[in-house]
């Protein structure tokens, strides 16, 4: 018996030791990428990257959202500017609430309704940035009916996302760029084009960012990276429906 017993002891102290070289192969800046659609685990650094790109964008997006909409003019405006404010609040605030559970916490409940919440306020976020401008923007033809149509699409698209939640993760991911897209059209058939270059430069910014969305596992820091990008591409637009949807001089963040 004490002959098997250091037998044991000795295949223990090995797997601890196994276990240990494997922890150190890895990096501390990115995790393995998963495999079978099984959800990425983030880092130590990764989470507090996720917290912080977004996190920090909280109170000051809540201030230019607020300035925004006590700039507004009229009920279009101010309707315009209170849908787009909430998602903007809502997008940085429910993903720092959601990276920051999933650093804290290990309750698989809570970190499976902010992640679902996460990815259902991209789909908002979508529909309340187009707002403004097809608001506010002289629309003609088919472009009229995007109005509601970025909405239905929003909604479609939660939908899905909450009953397919993690199965089929481009499928989604192409569905985000969809509706990013669609509203496009009303962009060809606005005869005011002023701001619609700040608009297609932080759509830009955005699909560059999609990149790297998708690169948790292959790009150290890639979430995070992906975060900066809706950061830039969030106050690209921001400027750009401050500047040339509301009245000019009265709710820019560089005055």
């Amino acid at each position: 018996m004490d002959e098997l017993g250091k037998h044991l002891t000795a295949i223990t102290e090995w797997l601890h030791l196994k276990k240990h070289l494997t922890s150190l192969k890895r990096s501390p800046w990115k995790n393995k990428r998963p495999t079978n659609n099984e959800a990425y685990v983030p880092t130590l650094i990764e989470h507090i990257a996720n917290i912080l790109t977004h996190g920090v964008l909280v109170l000051p997006v809540s201030w230019l959202s607020w300035h925004m909409v006590v700039s507004a003019e009229g009920v279009t405006q101010l309707w315009s500017s209170l849908i787009y404010g909430a998602v903007l609040i809502g997008l940085f605030t429910v993903s720092t609430v959601f990276h920051t559970v999933a650093c804290v916490s290990h309750s698989s409940l809570a970190h499976d309704i902010l992640h679902r919440s996460d990815r259902a306020m991209i789909y908002l976020f979508i529909a309340g940035s187009y707002t403004p401008w097809l608001s506010l923007k002289h629309l003609t033809g088919v472009s009229n009916e995007l109005r509601w149509a970025v909405w239905l699409l929003a909604i479609l698209g939660i939908i899905y996302q909450q009953t397919f939640h993690e199965k089929y993760k481009w499928l989604e991911t192409t569905f985000y760029v969809i509706i990013a897209l669609s509203p496009s059209i009303a962009i060809l058939e606005m005869p005011d084009t002023s701001g619609l270059t700040e608009l297609q430069l932080g759509g830009v910014v955005y699909m560059i960012g999609v990149v790297f969305f998708k690169s948790d596992g292959i790009i150290p820091l890639a979430h995070a990276i992906w975060h900066l990008h809706v950061v830039v591409g969030a106050l690209v637009h921001y400027y750009a429906v401050c500047s040339h949807l509301m009245v000019p001089g009265k709710c820019s963040f560089l005055e």
